[in-house]
């Protein structure tokens, strides 16, 4: 059931239990960290919670482990001791509920039982008992070990309670059902349904901050989904949640284009563990709404939706507080993720591979994982053509690339000094010593240093002068 606790932590928690012994506190290891625990996974988060003074005690705690320097919320309780690679969150046991139009919890404190109570889902809601004498005694009373092995999410309370009583929940029910690839039960969906309007109450840095995580999972769409199901992405990411539905004219439909991203963005997860890639996977098509049009004898067409969705991200950036710096990453993804595939059609200049080097810039690699996340197609020779042009375009890039590292290096040894040390005037046979020595350094035989190519010059010399 519990796997064999790593013992880098192990030692803190039965510190952490001896140490509220001493003071006559219960302690208990809680929450995410258990259910990890349950699922073998590596947990860097641990929460500690006493029946108690949590503050008081996380001083303590700090103090025999050698962190004097605690980060304190006394308002609610907590209190963040940063130890290595951990960082350890120890609590108050309490309860958390907001008003109906406030976004700062009211926090009343309780037992045991009432803390596990206050949890968002009853795999969350497990302790381990830290008290020497019954240290590592599992508490599950509302059985998050049979949803775990049934791999569902499931409220420890009536779920319109715990989702009214903190709407956060619902972001983070859509995050769990991506991160341990559970499914949401069905009166729980229901009561996010009912309640999704609740989530305005909640900070647009904590949304965001849901929204990421639930991009760093191995399938981020499962989480995406249950927003969309739930009526929370029209309120927290009205860009994507617009992206649905297929219209039909004339018999030619297009495709849909929110199943269209989210089967992007798991292609991206696939290919990169970068959150900014799988973002950008996300908003690559968000011009596409504004720019959708059915053009008569040719079908349908977003002409131009990577520009207009360039400029969408400058007010999603803002909104969302993201970085400057992501935000504009997001821009440049969004601006250049069809110039590979225009690449790829077309017998292209050296300088139309070097424009979109040059633009791209570091962020070149991430473009062509992008691009390649972005063949959906179920048809496996189409797939097959497409990465083949991606392919292409990428020996085109290398060729360019190693054209123009050719036409910048020149000999360390420069054709003015080779003349003043020959003693003759400029002529054919300088630039055929300069360009032997380049290629000596091209071949590996000297190095590109300049010692290296003045002996080299001295023992090749006299075969070019006679």
């Amino acid at each position: 059931m519990i796997k064999r606790i790593p013992q880098n932590i192990l030692n803190v928690l039965q510190d952490a239990g001896h140490l509220a012994a001493k003071s006559n506190l219960e302690c208990y290891t809680v929450g995410g960290f258990v259910r990890d625990l349950v699922l073998d996974k590596p947990s860097k988060d641990v929460d500690i919670m006493v029946i108690g003074d949590g503050v008081a005690f996380a001083r303590d705690l700090g103090q025999h482990l050698g962190v004097p320097d605690i980060v304190e919320y006394g308002d609610f309780g907590t209190a963040l001791i940063p130890y290595g690679e951990f960082l350890i969150e120890v609590a108050s046991a309490r309860t958390e509920t907001y008003e109906s139009n406030s976004r700062k919890p009211k926090v009343v404190y309780t037992d045991l039982k009432g803390d596990l109570s206050r949890r968002d889902f009853t795999v969350n809601a497990m302790a381990l008992n830290l008290s020497p004498e019954k240290f590592g005694e599992l508490v599950d009373e509302y059985g998050g070990i049979q949803d775990i092995q049934d791999k569902i999410l499931r409220t420890p309370l009536n779920p319109v309670k715990t989702f009214d009583d903190d709407p956060l929940r619902m972001m983070r029910a859509a995050r769990f059902s991506a991160q341990l690839e559970f499914k949401l039960v069905p009166e729980a969906l229901e009561a996010m349904q009912a309640r999704a309007e609740r989530i305005s109450i909640v900070s647009q840095e904590r949304v965001t901050e849901e929204i990421i995580k639930t991009l760093r999972a191995r399938v981020p769409s499962l989480g995406f989904y249950v927003m969309q199901f739930a009526n929370l992405l029209p309120l927290v990411f009205p860009e994507i949640a617009v992206l649905g539905g297929v219209e039909d004219r004339d018999g030619q439909r297009h495709k849909d284009v929110f199943h269209h991203t989210l089967k992007v963005v798991d292609n991206a997860a696939e290919r990169s563990d970068k959150m900014k890639v799988r973002f950008a996977a996300l908003v690559h098509d968000i011009g596409k709404p504004a720019t959708k049009k059915f053009i008569e004898g040719t079908g349908w067409s977003y002409h131009g939706h990577e520009e207009v969705g360039r400029k969408m991200l400058n007010v999603v950036g803002k909104r969302m507080r993201l970085s400057r710096k992501l935000t504009a990453y997001l821009k440049r993804m969004t601006r250049l993720h069809l110039r590979p595939i225009a690449l790829a059609q077309e017998v292209v200049s050296d300088s139309g591979i070097r424009r979109l080097i040059v633009e791209a810039g570091e962020n070149l690699e991430d473009l062509m994982i992008l691009v390649r996340a972005d063949v959906t197609s179920k048809d496996p020779r189409r797939v097959k053509r497409y990465y083949g042009n991606f392919d292409r375009v990428m020996d085109r890039i290398d060729e360019v690339v190693a054209k123009d590292a050719m036409r910048a290096f020149q000999s360390p040894l420069r054709g003015d000094e080779i003349i003043q040390l020959l003693g003759i005037p400029p002529g054919p046979v300088i630039g055929q010593i300069k360009k032997a020595i380049e290629e000596a350094i091209l071949e590996g035989e000297i190095e590109n240093e300049y010692e290296a190519a003045k002996a080299y010059f001295f023992k090749i010399k006299d075969s070019y002068l006679a």
